[in-house]
């Protein structure tokens, strides 16, 4: 172990992580820095104007380190503050994916020795989605960053339905290919439409009779495991995910349905 790591090590282990704020040059000086628009001519008094929200936010010593007129009575700004806040880190409990992640090669052999036949997949960008990025990854081939899509599995039959398929033309998919799992990819966010999406999908399987027997996976840059458990989804996958994990994730749950 080098000398760098080892001081690396000490440091870490003299912070209270009962008690930790942000850290931007000094540790422990609350430094943060945030971009927000505002909806007000770009000026002077467009700056004092983002000064004193952030003080309202709870942040001293605000600064503008930048602003520009986005459009007419419209200011962009970029800013640093300080905050006065800490956080028990030792208090936070975040659901995790419980995962024994296996490579492409060992999930095929799952598949063949204990679940003994092919499985089903079909994904789609879905609602008005156009973005196909994160579900090729998953879903291609090809795949994405040297991990192969679920297509090249050879015990897999995966579907790529492709974006902005309706839930209604997922389902009849699913319901045609007899799928064991769904996977519905769900990258704008904007006024929480995907909200709305993803819970439209939960109620149309359940008006089928079909959320018990399908595996409902979600996965898009916003998605998080707590996020997809509320809305009644089995798995959420969020940004750093690849085929493998989904496949893992799938075919675990698969064996302890039978």
């Amino acid at each position: 172990m080098d000398e760098f790591s080892v001081n690396k090590e000490e440091r870490v282990s003299k912070i209270d992580l009962s008690r930790i704020t942000p850290y931007g040059d000094t540790m422990n000086d609350g430094k943060v820095q945030l971009s927000f628009t505002l909806p007000v001519p770009f000026g002077p008094e467009a700056d004092e104007a983002a000064k004193l929200l952030m003080r309202k936010m709870g942040l001293k010593n605000p600064q503008i380190v930048f602003s520009k007129e986005m459009t007419s009575d419209f200011t962009f700004f970029v800013a640093y503050g300080e905050s006065s806040y800490t956080l028990d880190y030792t208090s936070i409990r975040v659901p995790k994916i419980a995962l024994e992640k296996m490579s492409m090669e060992e999930v095929d052999k799952f598949i063949e020795e204990r679940i003994r036949r092919k499985i089903v997949v079909v994904g789609a960008s879905t609602g008005t989605d156009a973005h196909t990025v994160g579900i090729d990854a998953i879903m291609n081939m090809k795949g994405f960053a040297g991990h192969y899509g679920l297509e090249r599995y050879k015990n897999i039959d995966a579907y790529n339905l492709g974006s902005q398929v309706q839930n209604e033309e997922l389902v009849a998919k699913a319901i045609e290919l007899s799928a064991d799992a769904i996977l519905i990819s769900q990258t704008v966010t904007a006024k929480n439409v995907h909200l709305k999406n993803m819970t439209s999908l939960v109620e149309l399987l359940e008006a089928e009779n079909l959320r018990k027997r399908i595996i409902l996976i979600a996965g898009g840059a916003r998605i998080t495991h707590e996020l997809a458990k509320e809305l009644g989804y089995d798995a959420g996958f969020g940004p750093g995910t690849f085929a493998e994990d989904v496949a893992s994730f799938i075919v675990h749950r698969l064996e302890s349905m039978a």
